[in-house]
């Protein structure tokens, strides 16, 4: 920095007395050299070098304050001198102005644009602010003039790192990407950044890019017990279960208190129905729901593991809150909400990842189509791909609005949402795959509900609520369980579960068609495996042996569970040939042969849902037991709804033995069949217009409350 000075110094070679001073300065000599220039300056107070170079003196002492000063009035007499700007920016920093210093630096560079110390400093003080794609574009302009910097190289692998991980935490998974893809081709030996690109792969739905980023990273960090539990992550969403499991227990190994990795091992050993030691990993999963509250624990895995309770499932969602949204929820409103004048009509947001091909959509999408039109206006906010299936288009044209929030960080998503005056705002979608939930944590409407996806409390911060209100019933919630939700709980008239009449209904088949005898008993459900635990399994084996004319007729979800579940009913005395698996076919299909089966037999603790609907819209009588949290409530909501009380037991032991006594009396079976087929017509269960003009009502009720606490 001094070296540059020379030439000022030959230009004064007539002035001994800051020659001498440089010299001093330039040896080390700092007191005796800031002497000698508040000498020279006395004599010469307009002379901008040395007001310069005292500049650079007290910078070098630590005093920055009075650096930016001097160097400040040497500006003041040559604004255009390049190394008066770097040198000044440079003091701003290190005073903590460094807004002013990249102003500064920006102006240098309008003089010597191609000044790679000016660049680089640039970039440094963009970093310092946290503005890393600007800091990687000076970056990578010095390193375009300097290819072989090495420190350059670095620089720029790091602000586009930052950049990856500022963007993924805001939600905007494609420019991580691109970041993390850019600092792979500068470096391809750092494995963090293949874990990272492959995070930011599987949030954009590129399994199969992320599973190979994940496997890179592993080749370069075989130990780290994260990339095992996320490459799991990964190959459970590509189907591949059994090396799942195997990438879960790889991370444990590495690392035994990494708790999600443990959380997600028992519940895909609950899909594959493998239940060797459930019972104590359970036990030790609520143990730490109760006791690390900063584990790391699904709440939407932990409400499907058997003995759970609805206090302990509100637990886990409080720590899941806290750990996830807590900075979110602190963040304050700049726009404190207000009736919006500019229209009538009350806007209604429904937040979803599932406007697609999936369950929700053969739930909803009557309903939509059903909402008044003229009290509300109905827009969309959807995470989900277009899979460009007749479902997708059904619901974009349901839908007064209907925006892609794919690309939005959650902030945008929130601001957009803001934007569009929403006056309730309704998550579809919970704690599930693909969730946006944390948009609700900004509070982009003055009202949120929790409803349909998550079937429990999405929990609280310090007693804030994620949502304010839980849509649900009499049934599925009593009263003595509003504890148990951080929400409100709203209740609907009849059941929280909206039903589609329009879902499309294939041709009637046989059961030889269906791999099933004509002249048997058949039981069936097709709830997903990871909803089987041994005791209701057990159950069912018993009446499999109790009926020997009977088989059992399941869903095949995946070749493990088929494999597990032939394995479990050998154990229990039962030969494979009692067990068929239907395989997954199109919803019109699938609704089709649920005329095949005599009785569904549903599970505990998560019971059918949307599953429960097919069955009993389908015309087949399902025979549910109802414990004490949500999930396992919403079979029996929907037959209390259908006046079929008697198909709801409250013990394992009362399910088995009304099971055994449906599958002993045709005529009682035959009865309750026809009853079914009376009610679903002429229940309110069914019908999809009086549902949504009891949920508008609730919308109204609540957007009343929100204007009378104003």
């Amino acid at each position: 920095m001094l070296q540059n000075n020379l030439s000022e110094i030959s230009a004064m070679t007539t002035n001994s007395l800051l020659q001498s001073a440089f010299d001093l300065h330039r040896n080390g000599q700092l007191a005796q050299a800031e002497s000698a220039y508040l000498q020279f300056i006395a004599c010469q107070p307009k002379n901008a070098a040395a007001l310069h170079l005292l500049g650079l003196l007290y910078q070098q002492t630590g005093r920055h304050a009075q650096a930016v000063k001097l160097i400040a009035q040497a500006l003041d007499i040559e604004p255009n001198n390049p190394d008066y700007l770097n040198n000044y920016g440079a003091a701003l920093r290190a005073n903590g102005q460094t807004e002013r210093a990249i102003n500064c630096y920006r102006k240098a560079l309008q003089i010597t644009p191609k000044d790679p110390d000016l660049q680089t400093n640039l970039g440094n003080a963009y970093l310092e602010l946290q503005r890393y794609e600007e800091a990687a574009g000076c970056y990578r302009r010095v390193l375009k003039a300097l290819p072989h910097d090495q420190d350059i190289r670095a620089a720029l692998c790091h602000a586009l790192q930052s950049y990856g991980f500022q963007c993924h935490g805001k939600g905007i998974y494609s420019r991580a990407e691109a970041a993390y893809e850019e600092a792979i081709q500068l470096n391809p030996d750092t494995g963090t950044d293949y874990y990272n690109l492959g995070n930011a792969q599987r949030e954009l739905g590129k399994t199969d890019a992320a599973l190979k980023s994940y496997q890179q990273a592993l080749k370069l960090m075989p130990d780290d017990a994260d990339v095992h539990n996320n490459l799991g992550n990964t190959l459970r969403e590509a189907g591949k279960l059994k090396e799942a499991i195997t990438a879960y227990q790889s991370a444990l190994k590495l690392n035994s208190q990494l708790y999600h990795a443990k959380v997600h091992l028992i519940h895909q050993k609950q899909h594959a129905c493998d239940w060797s030691d459930l019972e104590q990993d359970i036990l030790e999963i609520r143990h730490w729901v109760k006791t690390v509250p900063e584990a790391q624990i699904s709440p939407f895995a932990f409400l499907a593991m058997p003995t759970t309770t609805s206090e302990e499932q509100k637990q886990c969602a409080d720590n899941w809150v806290r750990n996830r949204f807590a900075k979110l929820l602190e963040i304050q409103q700049i726009q404190t909400f207000a009736a919006h004048a500019s229209h009538k009509k009350l806007r209604i947001g429904y937040l979803s990842s599932d406007f697609r091909l999936h369950p929700l959509a053969f739930l909803i999408s009557e309903m939509i189509e059903s909402h008044d039109r003229q009290r509300f206006e109905i827009h969309a906010y959807s995470n989900a791909p277009d899979d460009k299936t007749p479902e997708r288009k059904r619901l974009e044209k349901a839908f007064d609005h209907f925006v892609d929030i794919r690309n939005l960080s959650i902030a945008d998503a929130a601001s957009r949402i803001q934007k569009d005056q929403i006056d309730i705002l309704v998550d579809l979608t919970g704690f599930t795959q693909a969730s946006r939930s944390a948009i609700a944590a900004l509070r982009p409407a003055p009202v949120s509900i929790n409803w349909l996806g998550f079937p429990g409390t999405m929990g609280a911060c310090h007693n804030r609520p994620l949502f304010d209100y839980i849509l649900t019933d009499d049934f599925v919630t009593p009263e003595s369980q509003n504890a148990s939700f951080a929400e409100v709980p709203l209740r609907l008239p009849v059941c929280y579960q909206p039903n589609d009449r329009k879902r499309p209904v294939g041709k009637v088949t046989t059961r030889a068609e269906n791999g099933l005898p004509d002249d048997c008993f058949v039981f069936c459900c097709f709830n997903q495996t990871f909803k089987i635990t041994p005791q209701v399994f057990d159950i069912w084996m018993n009446l499999i042996k109790e009926r020997p004319n009977s088989i059992l007729w399941l869903l095949e979800c995946n070749a493990v569970a088929r494999e597990n579940l032939i394995h479990e009913a050998k154990l229990r005395e039962v030969t494979a040939e009692r067990l068929i698996f239907a395989p997954r076919a199109p919803i019109a299909e699938h609704l089709a042969r649920h005329r095949l089966a005599d009785l569904f037999l549903d599970t505990l603790p998560y019971n059918a849902h949307t599953t429960a609907s097919d069955a009993l819209w389908m015309g087949l009588p399902l025979l549910t037991c109802s414990g004490q949290t949500f999930s396992s409530r919403v079979a029996g909501s929907l037959l209390h709804a259908l006046g079929l009380d008697e198909l709801i037991t409250d013990t394992l032991q009362a399910y088995e033995q009304k099971a055994l006594q449906l599958s002993a009396d045709a005529a009682l079976l035959d009865s309750l069949k026809q009853k079914l087929l009376k009610n679903r017509e002429e229940s309110p269960l069914f019908d999809t217009r009086l549902f949504t003009r009891n949920l508008e009502q609730c919308y109204e009720d609540v957007w009343q409350q929100h204007l009378g606490k104003r």
